[in-house]
């Protein structure tokens, strides 16, 4: 039964599995999952994989003992996507009862015969010349591959990233132009040729301000009213379409804000399709550091009776907001900031600040009765002073008179009996490298895993094996995850179809802070109240709110993720 079904190895058997179950005079110590006898006849037994969360084409073809060419050819369908349910040929030939499902198929429901012949016709192969600085890393983010896969089918990896190179990489992952947004608007002037932002600037231009009535269904009184702050400023702009065209190419802000709008159009069109009684009103804020269009907005009664605000993205803004509305009892959200925000009780910080991010792991390594050894850089002052001041108790681990890891006083502190995790905090290479490679030989008498507060470049660099990363067990605080959830990959799936472009994470924060905002409305209770009662998990997010002892609110919903040994990125429970 295992050498027909490799993975009992490793998973044993589970409820739903679907074996392959040895026909008679079954070869079972050949370690292949063929009769010999059938072969010598010239048939093949056919063998099939029934894809599950977190797995990957490596792993999968790893297991069978076969390439990812070799599974690509037999599976056209999983080139760009290998979506959870997909049933892979292995071996021989699928019999006819045995129907594969399409990739459009198993990221949602069927949508007719036109869209699953559509979904056939993905491009298999590209060519993709690495761009400076770029690593591994960044390429296996852009991707969706590891150095693995990427190496198997660009053997010249093998040594090594190098800029220029030209590589063979799935070609529905890039994001050739900049977000275009279709979204059907009322226009008071001819809709532009033009595609990505200039075609943001149109919609903008006649909709300031907004309104999508999303349901007629309830009565006036119980519909809500939700208004989003954005930093388009057309202002400057209007009227020269020309140089917006070159702003989207250059302006990074620019281009953050019309992510972060088409993730809230996202949003905005799936409580059309849930039907939530709620208007939804877009301003441009018109921001800069130190100023905004807030108060003439306030003036002209525009934001005092609101439901909820997202906006503006500016923390210094967001607080004048929030201040000037404390009155009318106004939720504020502030949607990007990581600053530590100031006192205001109706202001919400939707994203973790670093000592939310930095505690959180702290306390998931304390619920685990661990050992918690610190190695750190004498350069990165303010950990060292945040775990002296914070985290009573964590052992440094000493260094040398030239800034160097004393490797003896490490292991000195590892104890035998425990988990003893080691959090790593410097950008210095040789550090690095001296503190896994002592990690990885103390792992033979102790159980050890590595973490980081923060990211830290230096793991992305070649002279860091990956390898040696997944055997520590790399654990990293994250204020967003990926996941394959069904509802996520439908998210990503109706993203790509809507903008042609992947959702980045302005674009998916935008849909999740949205989305997540405008449901806490419809609860029948306040924001405020939801922000007490209620967690909520949206695409990449999560929004667990607390009251400050200060004042105001804060979002503490952050992940703890791992490298787990089979490659993937998993949430630590």
């Amino acid at each position: 039964m295992k050498a027909a079904n490799p993975f009992l190895e490793k998973t044993g058997v589970q409820i739903g599995q679907k074996l392959v179950i040895p026909a008679k005079g079954f070869a079972s110590k050949s370690g292949s999952s063929l009769d010999k006898k059938a072969k010598d006849k010239g048939t093949e037994k056919y063998v099939y994989h029934d894809v599950v969360a977190k797995e990957t084409k490596f792993s999968i073809a790893k297991q069978y003992g076969i390439t990812i060419e070799d599974l690509e050819k037999r599976n056209p369908d999983i080139v760009s996507n290998l979506p959870v349910g997909y049933r892979l040929t292995i071996k021989g030939t699928a019999p006819k009862s045995e129907n594969t499902t399409s990739v459009a198929n198993a990221a949602k429901p069927a949508e007719g015969k036109k869209s699953a012949e559509t979904s056939k016709k993905v491009t298999t192969y590209m060519e993709y010349q690495v761009k400076p600085k770029e690593t591994f890393y960044s390429l296996g983010r852009t991707f969706h591959l590891t150095q693995e896969e990427l190496t198997e089918l660009n053997p010249s990896l093998s040594e090594g990233v190098k800029e220029g190179m030209v590589l063979k990489v799935p070609s529905g992952y890039l994001a050739p132009v900049p977000i275009i947004v279709k979204e059907e608007a009322k226009q008071t002037e001819k809709p532009t040729e033009n595609k990505g932002g200039i075609q943001i600037l149109e919609k903008v231009k006649s909709a300031d301000p907004e309104v999508v009535e999303l349901s007629k269904k309830r009565g006036q009184n119980e519909r809500k009213k939700l208004v989003l702050l954005l930093p388009f400023n057309i202002a400057k702009i209007q009227n020269d379409t020309v140089g917006f065209a070159n702003r989207v190419k250059t302006d990074k802000f620019l281009n953050m804000t019309l992510d972060f709008y088409s993730g809230a159009m996202m949003a905005i069109d799936s409580a059309k399709t849930l039907k939530l009684p709620i208007d939804i009103s877009i301003y441009d804020s018109q921001e800069t550091k130190s100023t905004s269009n807030i108060p003439s907005l306030i003036t002209q009664n525009k934001l005092q009776d609101a439901d909820a605000i997202i906006g503006p993205f500016y923390q210094t803004n967001a607080e004048t907001t929030a201040n000037t509305l404390r009155l009318h009892n106004v939720p504020v959200i502030s949607p990007l900031s990581k600053d530590s925000a100031n006192p205001i009780d109706n202001l919400y910080q939707s994203i973790p600040t670093n000592d939310v991010v930095r505690n959180t792991v702290f306390d998931y390594m304390r619920s685990k009765n661990g050992n918690i050894v610190a190695v750190v850089d004498k350069k990165k002052e303010s950990v060292i002073n945040y775990i002296k001041q914070n985290q009573k108790g964590v052992a440094f681990a000493s260094l040398t008179e030239t800034g160097g890891l004393d490797v003896a006083s490490l292991k000195s502190l590892l104890m035998p009996n425990k988990m003893n995790y080691v959090v790593m905090e410097t950008a210095n290479t040789a550090m690095v490298k001296y503190t896994i490679k002592a990690l990885i030989e103390a792992q033979k008498t102790c159980q050890i895993q590595l973490v980081i507060l923060e990211p830290n470049s230096t793991l992305d660099t070649d002279e860091i094996y990956f390898e040696n990363l997944v055997k520590l067990k790399l654990m990293y605080p994250s204020v967003s995850r990926e996941s394959d959830e069904s509802r996520v990959l439908i998210f990503e799936k109706e993203y790509r179809l809507k903008n042609k472009v992947n959702p980045n994470t302005y674009a998916t924060r935008g849909f999740d802070v949205t989305f997540d905002t405008m449901m806490r409305l419809v609860q029948g209770k306040t924001y405020q109240e939801t922000a007490d009662l209620m967690t909520t998990e949206q695409v990449d997010n999560k929004f667990q709110y607390y009251k400050k002892e200060d004042g105001g609110h804060a979002n503490k919903g952050v992940y703890i993720l791992y490298y787990d040994s089979d490659l993937t990125l998993k949430v630590a429970n």
